[in-house]
Order: structure tokens, then C-alpha cells, then sequence
């Protein structure tokens, strides 16, 4: 009697949450952006170029920084009572940049997983792009701060130190030393997570205004903590973001933008 040859017992298929959808590679079901006046450019360029330049115009320019940074020096008694505060010094200053550190090198972790398991392989560029994007964005900004020479407001006169106050494209006399405030560092600790949303928009478009979310919370919270403690103008943490979110765009037009792997089936909106 002729022996019955069995099949072989499939596989389990990896679960469909973990895969990005493979009509999607290489921008096939996407409607092509073409051009800097496109529509993607429009809403992911343009428009932040435009609410940045107004914000800065109205922080810098018309002296909004000075407004809201005389209104909280007053609500802590005319002095930076919470420089040392725990709540703003040690839980968001200190560890909430561990805090970010440690999100970092797990996300390093997952990129080191993904290039020695086959079944993340489609993971690997995504992975590897937001790896890339978090860490120039804080790099641009922690260089930037070295090159600007300008004073924290717990330097200047008007709150209570012995600094006159240098705009950013104003002089500043080599005698009064070195300054490393502008940009915002630790804030760029929070904002260099805008990726998220350029990561999402190529894996998961659908989560991507939740990543958006994160970054800007996060970075808000630490931003405002700086600016409690007497470190830094709110302009300084406008310049951040948008340093974060041109290079965080740039880097995604580079490696997960139309015609590269790991593109979104769906168009921004």
C-alpha cells in the first residue's frame, strides 16, 4: 500500500500588528508628492516654517520672551525660587533626562534586534531612521549652544544677575565670557521625539498624531521647567522644536520618504 506523504505543518504566521504592509514598500499605493510646493510640503514644511517665523517675530522681535519671563520671576517672589526646586531641578531636570537617555538606548536596542532577526527586517530602516533623527536633533542643538553666546535669564540684570542682556544677533562682548543657553538643551531632550510622527507616517500612519503628542508634551514639560527654574526664554524652546522637526523631516525625505522602503499607504492629512 502506497504510503500517504504528508504535508508539512505551515508555519504560524507572525502577527499582522508586528508587520508594515508590503503593498506600501517602495510608495506603491501612495499618491507621489512632487515638488516643494506639494501638498506634504505645504503642511509639513512650509506652514511650521511660517508659525515658527511668527512665534519667534513675537517672542524675540517684540520682546514677548521678556513679558512672560518678568510674569513668572514675579510669581516666585522676584527671585528663581524653583532653580533648585525637586520637582523642577531633580524629577524633570536630572532624571527626566535619564528618562530620555533611557528611551534611547532601548530604542538602540530594538535596532540591534532588528538587524539579527529576519522576521524585523522590515523594521530595521524605520528602526534605524528614528535612532538617526532623535540623536542629530539633540546633537544640532547641544553644537548650537556652543556657537550662539547667549545668557541664561538667571544671568541678566533684570532678574537679578550681573549680565546685560545680547540678542541673538547682537554682539556680546568677549569680557563677559563664554554663554551656552540658546538653544534649549534639555528640552530638545523631549522635542527630538517629533520623529515619532515621521516614524508612524511610514509604519503606522494612523498612530502618528499620538507620537506627535508624546514629543510635544514631552518637550513642553521640560521646556516649562527650565523656564521656572530661570534657564532659558521661551523662544529658546520654539528655536528647539523647530530645529527638531526640520531635521527630523529632512532625515525622513532622506530614508523613508517617496520611492523608499517602509512608505505609509497612506498620504498625511
Amino acid at each position: 500500500m502506497r504510503a500517504r506523504m504528508q504535508s508539512p505543518t505551515p508555519l504560524p504566521a507572525p502577527r499582522s500588528w508586528l508587520l508594515i504592509n508590503p503593498s506600501a514598500l517602495g510608495g506603491g499605493l501612495v499618491r507621489e508628492w512632487s515638488g516643494a510646493g506639494s501638498r506634504f510640503y505645504l503642511q509639513h514644511l512650509w506652514m511650521p516654517l511660517a508659525i515658527f517665523a511668527g512665534l519667534a517675530w513675537l517672542l524675540m522681535g517684540l520682546h514677548g520672551d521678556f513679558w512672560l519671563a518678568d510674569r513668572l520671576y514675579a510669581m516666585e517672589g522676584h527671585a528663581w525660587s524653583l532653580q533648585t526646586g525637586y520637582v523642577t531641578q531633580d524629577l524633570l531636570h536630572a532624571s527626566g533626562r535619564q528618562v530620555s537617555k533611557d528611551l534611547w538606548f532601548t530604542l538602540a536596542l530594538m535596532v540591534g534586534i532588528s538587524l539579527l532577526a529576519p522576521q524585523a527586517k522590515q523594521w530595521r530602516r524605520p528602526l534605524l531612521y528614528l535612532l538617526l533623527a532623535t540623536a542629530l536633533s539633540t546633537a544640532a542643538v547641544g553644537l548650537l549652544k556652543r556657537w550662539t553666546n547667549m545668557d541664561c535669564p538667571w544671568d541678566l540684570l533684570r532678574y537679578g544677575g550681573d549680565k546685560a542682556y545680547y540678542g541673538l544677533f547682537m554682539h556680546r562682548p568677549s569680557i563677559l565670557g563664554h554663554a551656552m543657553c540658546f538653544p534649549a538643551g534639555h528640552a530638545s531632550a523631549g522635542y527630538a521625539w517629533v520623529a515619532l510622527y515621521f516614524f508612524f507616517l511610514a509604519t503606522r500612519p494612523r498612530w502618528r498624531w499620538w507620537g506627535l503628542g508624546f514629543a510635544l508634551g514631552l518637550g513642553a514639560v521640560f521646556g516649562l521647567a527650565q523656564q521656572l527654574r530661570g534657564a532659558h526664554f521661551l523662544s529658546h524652546d520654539v528655536w528647539t522644536l523647530m530645529i527638531c522637526w526640520l531635521i527630523a523631516l529632512a532625515l525622513y525625505l532622506m530614508m523613508l520618504g517617496p520611492g523608499r522602503k517602509g512608505r505609509s499607504t497612506e498620504a498625511a492629512s
